[in-house]
C-alpha cells in the first residue's frame, strides 16, 4: 500500500502562526485548524491544559444553538491546537462560535464538565487554569478575525 500525504501534512508549518484556518472542506463538511502555538517553536500547550481545554470547548460548542452541526472537537497531537469540525456552517459564524467558546473558558468557573472517574479515561490529568490561560491569549488574536483570514498563508 501506498501511503498518501494527508491535506494537514500539506501546510508549510514554517509559515503558520497563532489563528483560525480553513484545513479542508469536504462536501457539506469544513476542518478548522484553530491553531494556538506557532508551530516547532519549542512551546506547546500542556497536556492537562488541553485536556480541560478540550472538554470546555467540546461542552460549549455542543450546548449551542449550533450544536447539530458540531460534528467533532479535538486537540492535535502535535499540541499545538484543536481541530474543529462542523456541517452547513457558513465561516463568520464559526468564529463568532469560537470567539464565544473562548470567552466562555476564559470565564469558567466550577468543574471542568466531563471530568470525573465514570465520565472520562483520564479525569485526573485536568488544568482548568490553564485552559484559561490559552482561551485568554486567543481572544485578542481571533477577535477581529474575518472569512479572509481564513486561508492558509501560500
Amino acid at each position: 500500500m501506498e501511503l498518501k500525504q494527508i491535506a494537514s501534512f500539506q501546510v508549510d508549518h514554517t509559515k503558520l502562526v497563532e489563528g483560525m484556518y480553513t484545513s479542508r472542506v469536504d462536501g457539506d463538511i469544513t476542518t478548522y485548524d484553530i491553531r494556538m502555538v506557532k508551530p516547532n517553536c519549542g512551546t506547546y500547550l500542556p497536556y492537562a491544559a488541553i485536556h480541560s481545554f478540550e472538554h470546555l470547548f467540546a461542552t460549549y460548542v455542543r450546548s449551542t444553538e449550533l450544536s447539530d452541526q458540531v460534528i467533532y472537537v479535538g486537540p492535535m497531537g502535535c499540541r499545538t491546537g484543536f481541530y474543529f469540525l462542523v456541517r452547513n456552517m457558513e465561516p463568520a459564524v464559526a468564529i463568532d462560535l469560537i470567539n464565544d467558546m473562548l470567552a466562555f473558558i476564559a470565564d469558567f468557573e466550577g468543574d471542568v464538565p466531563g471530568a470525573t472517574e465514570v465520565e472520562c479515561g483520564n479525569y485526573r490529568e485536568q488544568d482548568l487554569e490553564g485552559a484559561k490561560n490559552i482561551a485568554r491569549k486567543m481572544i485578542p488574536i481571533l477577535r477581529d478575525w474575518t472569512p479572509a483570514d481564513l486561508a492558509y498563508e501560500k
